[in-house]
């Protein structure tokens, strides 16, 4: 079973130590999203191959 955001964040809260800051959980509830945002783009085939992204890389 697939957890919801809401739990997914509050595990991850759970996960810190007891004198994590606020900047700390709200990076790890960032770091979150961006991951989830990224498997969801996966799903959906809206990725892009290695070769274009280290392309794209070498042109900056």
């Amino acid at each position: 079973m697939m957890q919801t955001a809401k739990q997914e964040a509050l595990d991850t809260i759970q996960r810190l130590p007891d004198n994590a800051d606020t900047e700390e959980i709200i990076y790890r509830l960032y770091v979150l999203e961006n991951i989830r945002r990224g498997q969801q783009d996966a799903a959906e085939g809206n990725t892009q191959p290695a070769e274009e992204v280290l392309k794209d890389i070498q042109s900056w």
